[in-house]
């Protein structure tokens, strides 16, 4: 019995770590859409992020069985994310030629933001809670009693893991606030990583034995999992690389 528990721990600890990274895209996102909001409403506007961001994840954890098996959620959550992250990179210099000409973009309000930020955290508490519950189905029964469909003490590690993970959502959320503010070019990275995690989302829809695309252990292979991080760590690296050097340049022009 000595043996499962190390296992849980150890589990738990790769978990946190795993939180502590989808956390950092979250928190990310979060100030990248609030970023045009006045200083007060873009803090109260983070707040609400950070609210919906642990409603939704507790949530998603009672509904475990549904967002594993229900395949046109994870399809939903893809599109979204595809789309959010394609829109704003595309459309970043149709957005900045209206700004500059005066013109207030649509959308673009207080409340919008929030709907936005929620919908976003909406996906990412999906993405999280499978990435989380793909490691702890690998774990052996515990003698706990189930608790949403899934083994108590499999639940548990993935409850504590969302927990730390939704506590570096608040702290990252203000850093990278703070963040944009020297190095704006990281928006686009940020909207890089959310196209990149629609695409994790996706890879796992056509997994889905009922889709069949791909074969059903393809989405949590090694080689798929090293893929995913390899890219999602250049991107990150690159984006702030790359962020840095057009901030030097601007700083030389002027």
């Amino acid at each position: 019995m000595e043996s499962v528990w190390l296992e849980y721990g150890w589990t738990l600890l790769i978990l946190i770590g795993l939180e502590g990274l989808l956390s950092a895209d979250n928190a990310l996102v979060l100030a990248v859409i609030a970023k045009h909001l006045p200083e007060d409403q873009k803090k109260k506007a983070i707040n609400y992020g950070i609210l919906m961001a642990f409603l939704f994840r507790f949530g998603a954890l009672f509904a475990i069985s549904f967002i594993a098996n229900v395949w046109q959620v994870q399809a939903i959550g893809a599109v979204y994310l595809i789309y959010l992250g394609a829109k704003n990179i595309l459309g970043k210099k149709e957005e900045e030629s209206e700004e500059s000409n005066g013109e207030v973009a649509r959308g673009k309000g207080f409340w919008p933001t929030v709907a936005k930020i929620g919908a976003a955290d909406l996906v990412f508490a999906i993405d999280s809670i499978l990435a989380a519950v793909a490691l702890a189905l690998a774990l052996p029964e515990s003698p706990l009693p189930a608790i949403g469909g899934m083994d108590g003490g499999k639940f548990i590690v993935v409850v504590i893991a969302g927990i730390a993970g939704l506590v570096l959502i608040k702290f990252a959320a203000t850093w990278f606030v703070k963040l944009l503010e020297t190095r704006p070019s990281l928006e686009t990275t940020a909207y890089l990583i959310v196209a990149w995690v629609g695409v994790k989302l996706a890879v796992i829809t056509l997994s889905h034995p009922e889709v069949g695309v791909l074969d059903s252990h393809f989405a949590h292979s090694a080689g798929w999992t090293m893929t995913f991080w390899s890219v999602l760590l250049s991107i990150a690296v690159g984006g702030w690389f790359m962020s840095g050097r057009h901030l030097t340049k601007e700083v030389h022009d002027n």
